[in-house]
């Protein structure tokens, strides 16, 4: 994946070890001790993941310079438990000036929806101007750059897959001795799922700021490219007859009927398909004994034997989106495998850690193949953790940040059936929450201090203050 770098980190561990920088993460409390073990393991990781410099490092052997590795951070647990750390990471990616988005191109956006919905959380509203001119400049800048007009889609390959065992032949040159994407000078001429997905998103995200910004016309221009865009992704990608999502067009004008598991999982959370459509690929998609694979099946240079680094393995962070895209569409069944294996993998496949890859036989930890052989499946993966967490909090909690404040929809039957009684001390804002599950013969529903709501979700506005006891009968 990256360039393997050696990064101070700061020691820290759940209770029965020293803080340097004090946790201040929700308390998850259930009876199965592989859901609450790892969801420790998964908060403990991202603390000691944080910098000297107060920046959310990529893992324990990787820095903090990856504009996708924040993005994906921030936005799956970090805005919530460590918040400081989450605003000034997403923001050391930007440059000195903070008006453009940096490092590796093709993937960048995905700081724009990641830098959203950090306003949207943590409640900073004197960044949105910002956030905003920061989002139109990046989004500027690729337009001109790598906007593909043959195709109506952007240039560039798949999200975080910066490494050629992602891509078959004619997109990887056997003569080419490197192992990046970004040596392969096919790369500004390729166009893959899940990065058009992040783009579809980035444009409806930059209609919502420019709402708030009052600018109008701009805001029906970046919903009108985000619906033109949405078009061109089907058109390409989508499979109707079989039900699913092809992988990317290559240099040639090519489709690759790969499975792309992040590109699935986008193409759900980002309203790419319809709810019927979302159900029927969660359906039909491949899923290895340990989760989805990054890309299935085995490219022709690879093997069951010999996986390839970014082909038929695991990378969790990838099955963590999938697993929340299944819960979308309604796939609890699927949710509930992935949320599992991934505590399983943590746990009891690699001794307590959060590696960065697993191979989809044994399901130990195993980098794959690449130039240059047999690489490194690094330990204490940030994005693995964060990944984790958001499958407790977005998927059993049905936490989710909106304009008008943080919606809390508890899956009540999830919650039973993994044996989660409750997350307390959970910060948003000016207040405190703790949400719990409990029975009684006379109650029936979710209570708000002691109020009973209607429906099965609560809505914190941004100016509650003090404590909120919420309470699931």
């Amino acid at each position: 994946m990256k360039n393997i770098i050696t990064s101070l980190f700061v020691s820290i561990a759940l209770p029965f070890v020293t803080f340097s920088r004090p946790v201040d993460a929700p308390v998850l409390r259930g009876s199965d001790t592989l859901i609450v073990s790892a969801y420790n393991l998964a908060v403990k990781t991202v603390f000691q993941n944080i910098s000297s410099k107060g920046i959310i490092n990529a893992g324990a052997e990787y820095g903090g310079e990856w504009t996708r590795d924040i993005a994906i951070n921030t936005r799956n647990a970090c805005n919530i438990i460590c918040p400081e750390e989450a605003v000034r990471s997403l923001w050391a990616v930007t440059g000195k000036d903070n008006t453009r988005v940096g490092h590796q191109y093709w993937d960048k956006i995905i700081w724009v929806p990641a830098a959203y919905e950090q306003l949207l959380t943590v409640g900073n509203d004197s960044l949105l101007v910002k956030t905003y001119r920061c989002s139109a400049n990046t989004m500027k800048e690729l337009e001109e750059s790598v906007f593909d007009s043959r195709y109506g889609l952007f240039n560039g390959g798949s999200v975080f897959n910066d490494g050629i065992s992602a891509y078959e032949e004619p997109v990887y040159d056997p003569d080419n001795g490197s192992g990046g994407i970004l040596d392969h000078p096919c790369n500004r001429h390729i166009c893959c799922l899940s990065t058009n997905c992040i783009y579809a998103q980035a444009y409806n995200t930059l209609a919502l700021m420019a709402r708030r910004c009052g600018e109008q016309e701009a805001a029906q221009s970046y919903s009108h490219k985000a619906a033109m865009l949405r078009e061109c992704i089907r058109a390409r990608f989508w499979n109707p007859d079989k039900g699913t999502l092809s992988y990317l067009i290559d240099q040639y004008g090519d489709v690759h009927h790969f499975q792309e598991g992040l590109g699935y999982a986008f193409a759900v959370l980002c309203d790419i398909l319809t709810p019927e459509e979302s159900m029927t690929l969660t359906r039909n998609a491949h899923i290895s004994r340990y989760g989805i694979p990054s890309v299935w099946p085995d490219m022709k240079r690879f093997s069951p034997e010999k996986p390839g680094r970014h082909n038929n393995i695991i990378w969790p962070h990838v099955n963590a989106f999938y697993g929340e895209a299944a819960l979308k569409a309604g796939n609890r069944e699927q949710f509930n495998f992935e949320l599992r294996n991934m505590a399983d993998l943590a746990l009891n496949k690699s001794d307590g850690h959060f590696y960065e890859i697993y191979n989809t036989r044994t399901g130990l930890p195993d980098g794959g193949w690449q130039k240059g052989g047999n690489l490194n499946s690094s330990i204490d993966q940030t994005w693995c953790a964060t990944g984790y967490i958001s499958l407790i909090y977005r998927g059993l909690w049905g936490l989710k940040a909106t304009e008008n404040g943080l919606v809390v929809s508890p899956d009540k039957d999830l919650l039973e059936t993994n044996g989660i009684c409750s997350l307390e001390g959970l910060r948003y804002r000016g207040c405190t929450i703790d949400v719990s599950r409990a029975k009684s013969p006379f109650k029936k529903g979710i209570y708000v201090n002691g109020i009973k709501q209607d429906g099965s979700s609560v809505l914190i506005s941004p100016d509650t203050s003090g404590h909120v006891a919420i309470v699931i009968y």
